[in-house]
């Protein structure tokens, strides 16, 4: 048992740290993200990488379609120039080409440490420089005698096309976008200018005009190739945030289904562990202080046995408060609902509640409407809510006080219960640590007040089971009035008016309700 024992949280552990690396993982990622996206300035350094990639990917995927181009254009040209001169021209493209492909190749299949270095850049730069060499000869080869302007249109056709493609696939590079077309360009202008035709200057302007325009459309694709990664940076950034958002909420679930669990086993010790021994002291104590099997001639320990008697009973109290509260909160408390007199169970609590109020001179007034119909409800809950409201109420007050309880209709068909005291009353500030588990107001605590603070949790949790309402009214150094007020579906009238049975009627208000 021990080594199966040590193994589950051998693996627990396990499990936990490999949790915790990749939260950290997680946050280092987002931290990269957010520090790349919170920069503008550097986010075209920051995508160099990523054109990079799109450059060398560009290039393989046309490794076919350039040298076609090169072959079409090598064949029309041997109509003006020597197929020796041509063939010769096409093996060195065709050459510079393949260089291409090849340094995209190795760059691709390079480790991602080794991408990062400058000299894939300047590779990349010295290949298309070659590249658009090997074009630019084009335009030097020696045509036979009476071309014609033939071969004139045929070549500022053939600059237009492969400055265009050039573009397309370089556009990602900026530098190398000018290392294949500017040696082209520079060459179709300077050859056209050495001719003194009319002809030749505006092909040689339209050359010029050409460059600019490709790279005015070179400098478009790049944005839009910087917006795309941008965007694709933020869908990264963003399904960063999800997976450390849902390792968070992994994590809290894990802890909160623990918590519950260990919740479960303290309440369940508490309710047996505690009790039992609890039943011994108040037991005892209570013949002790009672002085059942004698007279004690020590009064100290008469005082002393009361003493523990109380203390025994306000720990039995905290246990059972907790205990009901822990079972409302699961949703496993269960009304057991009947009809009835509403004003009875209040004039009953209020005889419980007498001797306390006595003890402290403590005026204690009782009022209600006559002729009040039954309400459907779970006495002992009901019971209980108004001994915890009583029971505050008279706390609170001070000696030679008073509390009043009223009783009586809603005005939409209804009933309420109201209790006011004159006491110190409750900071507006405070109701709502009051109303908290645990939670005590600023008097209680001066004036040492024995108490849980689960009284008014317990409170409004019955009175939600009932589909009512719960309200303090307080003023500090006016008093505190309570209100507990029950629907009209809680109202038998209202049941038999609607021909329906009480619980029935009560879900239908309640789903009312909710929906409203």
């Amino acid at each position: 048992m021990k080594s199966q024992a040590s193994d589950s949280i051998g693996d627990t552990i396990a499990i936990n740290r490999r949790r915790a690396e990749r939260r950290r993982e997680l946050a280092r990622s987002v931290r990269d993200i957010r520090s790349r996206l919170g920069a503008p300035e550097n986010r075209q350094s920051t995508f160099e990488h990523e054109r990079q990639h799109l450059f060398a990917d560009t290039r393989i995927n046309a490794a076919f379609a350039a040298p076609l181009l090169a072959l079409i254009v090598a064949a029309i040209s041997s109509l003006w120039v020597s197929p020796q001169f041509m063939g010769a021209w096409f093996l060195v493209t065709i050459c510079t080409h393949f260089l291409m492909v090849v340094i995209s190749h190795s760059y691709e299949k390079a480790p991602s440490d080794q991408k990062v270095r400058v000299v894939w850049r300047r590779r990349f730069t010295a290949g298309d420089l070659i590249y658009g060499c090997s074009w630019a000869m084009f335009f030097l080869m020696p045509e036979r005698i009476g071309s014609g302007e033939g071969l004139v249109i045929f070549h500022f056709a053939t600059l237009l096309i492969v400055i265009a493609m050039n573009t397309m696939q370089s556009a990602n590079l900026p530098k190398c976008l000018l290392a294949s077309t500017l040696p082209i360009t520079f060459v179709v202008t300077f050859s056209f200018l050495q001719q003194s035709s009319a002809v030749h200057y505006t092909l040689a302007a339209m050359a010029i005009g050409a460059q600019g325009f490709f790279l005015i459309l070179g400098n478009q694709l790049l944005k839009n190739a910087n917006t795309m990664l941008e965007y694709r940076a933020d869908k990264d950034h963003l399904i960063a945030e999800l997976e450390t958002a849902n390792s968070v909420s992994d994590e809290a679930r894990r802890r909160a289904e623990a918590a519950n669990l260990a919740k479960s086993r303290f309440l369940a010790t508490m309710s047996h562990e505690l009790r039992t021994p609890l039943n011994a002291i108040l037991g005892f104590s209570e013949i002790m202080k009672d002085e059942v099997l004698g007279p004690m001639t020590n009064k100290n320990y008469r005082s002393y046995a009361e003493d523990i008697h109380g203390s025994g009973e306000h720990l039995l109290n905290l246990i059972n408060e907790i205990l009901d509260l822990s079972r409302i909160e699961a949703g496993r408390h269960e009304l057991h609902e009947e009809s009835i007199y509403l004003h009875d169970v209040v004039a009953e609590c209020g005889t419980m509640m007498k001797v306390r109020a006595k003890a402290k001179s403590i005026a204690l007034h009782h009022a209600h409407q006559a002729d009040l119909p039954r309400v459907w409800a779970d006495e002992r809950a009901v019971r209980q809510v108004i001994l915890n409201l009583m029971s505050n109420a008279v706390k609170f007050t001070p000696v030679g006080g008073e509390v009043r309880v009223n009783l009586g209709p809603t005005s939409d068909g209804g009933q309420y219960v109201s209790i006011r005291d004159n006491g110190p009353g409750i900071p507006e500030e405070e109701i709502p640590t009051v109303l908290e588990a645990f939670g005590q107001g600023s008097h209680a605590i001066k004036s040492a007040e024995q108490g849980t603070g689960l009284g008014l949790s317990i409170v409004q949790a019955l009175v939600s089971m009932h589909d009512g309402k719960f309200t303090i009214k307080s003023k500090l150094g006016q008093g505190t009035e309570v209100i507990v007020s029950l629907p009209p579906s809680r109202n038998m009238n209202y049941a038999a008016e609607t021909n329906q049975s009480p619980a029935v009627a009560a879900a239908q208000q309640n789903k009312t309700a909710r929906s409203a």
